[in-house]
């Protein structure tokens, strides 16, 4: 809102200008959502509270958490609100792919929300069945490939991929970018849910894996960047800095209520949010592959799930890991929670490192 009032202006007093940057508006973007998640949470606890929207701990998880049981949940909605707001009023609006994040944000935060509303309210163990919440993920995935399909033009890169560490190498998707799309969203969205079972777990990583797309954003949509660092050059791609850095900084807003204690969890209404928006990010600037480094730990949670049902089947009732997602194999190998949370985060940085790396290499 602010880009389209403000920086018209600029031809009448010159300081109206700074408008026209993305840096300048991505650091504002940042610091509104860390205002809103200050200003507005402890009352967002307090309604939740009385709303009597308390956390349900299930029986066979580590007995440690029994004690987090009433905490408030759906604490997502604050998230939502922190980075949509400062989105609407320092993004360029006529964006498309600043309106496609978006969608990835409300439209996954929806789902989340209708899951965490039948578990608190409606007292159903399991949520949303699990088909249901499937076919609306996939559902998103199928609208976003259609409409980067119909609105990406003779765009030579549409349906690529660019390959990490490699020079100028892509993968044309074709006719399967479509299933790509829907493998991408869906999976970030139920990988950074299942990551979310220790306090600040989640979304300190959300916050450092949205801050490396950021980063790539402006790049990529940086004609003169893109073409020193061998990238694709996506001319509206820079926007998508703006949202990110709003990501970043509502991320950060929430982790200081939900750091162990937590006094409030994000649930599904906030997780699958922030896995559909990352893997919508991831997409749009043409990083799918590189997802895998940048979320490497969303990966290794919904991996470690994976292989647990597998082995068990397979060994008839055996288990690979003492308790799945990853997390809580740790836990019960005697890690405390801040043990877990904080070296998971530290691997994240590395991870992080690792995937920026793969931008001078290539």
């Amino acid at each position: 809102m602010f880009y389209h009032l403000l920086y018209p202006l600029h031809q009448y007093w010159s300081a109206f200008n700074v408008f026209k940057y993305i840096t300048f508006r991505s650091a504002y973007a940042t610091v509104t959502a860390l205002l809103i998640c200050f200003l507005l949470g402890d009352w967002v606890i307090r309604k939740l509270h009385a709303m009597q929207l308390g956390e349900e701990i299930r029986a066979d998880g580590p007995a440690t958490h029994q004690k987090k049981k009433g905490t408030p949940t759906m604490g997502g909605v604050l998230v939502l609100g922190a980075i949509v707001i400062p989105t609407l009023l320092w993004a360029d609006l006529s964006n498309r792919y600043v309106l496609l994040a978006l969608l990835s944000t409300v439209w996954m935060g929806a789902i989340g929300f209708i899951d965490d509303y039948l578990k608190v309210v409606k007292k159903h163990p399991k949520g949303m069945v699990g088909r249901f919440k499937l076919v609306g993920q996939v559902s998103y995935g199928l609208l976003l490939g259609i409409v980067l399909l119909k609105t990406g033009g003779a765009d030579p890169l549409l349906t690529q991929t660019a390959v990490p560490f490699l020079k100028n190498v892509y993968i044309n998707w074709g006719p399967f970018y479509i299933p790509l799309v829907i493998l991408v969203v869906t999976g970030a969205s139920n990988a950074v849910n299942l990551t979310d079972g220790l306090d600040g777990l989640a979304i300190g990583l959300s916050a450092l894996a949205f801050a490396a797309y950021a980063i790539l954003s402006y790049l990529t949509g940086h004609v003169a960047f893109a073409q020193y660092l061998n990238a694709p050059y996506l001319p509206h791609a820079g926007e998508l800095t703006v949202y990110c850095a709003a990501v970043v900084g509502a991320s950060l807003g929430f982790l200081w209520f939900n750091a162990h204690p937590a006094r409030v969890f994000m649930g599904d209404t906030g997780s699958l949010a922030l896995g559909g928006a990352l893997g919508t990010v991831a997409i749009l600037v043409k990083r799918e592959f590189l997802l895998v480094v940048l979320g490497g730990m969303f990966v290794a949670e919904a991996v470690s799930v994976m292989l647990q049902v597998m082995y068990f089947k397979r060994t008839h009732g055996k288990r690979l890991f003492r308790m799945a997602p990853l997390h809580h194999h740790f836990e019960l190998l005697g890690w405390s929670e801040t043990q877990v949370t904080v070296r998971f985060w530290i691997i994240g940085i590395l991870l992080l490192l690792l995937g920026m790396s793969s931008i001078k290499l290539q």
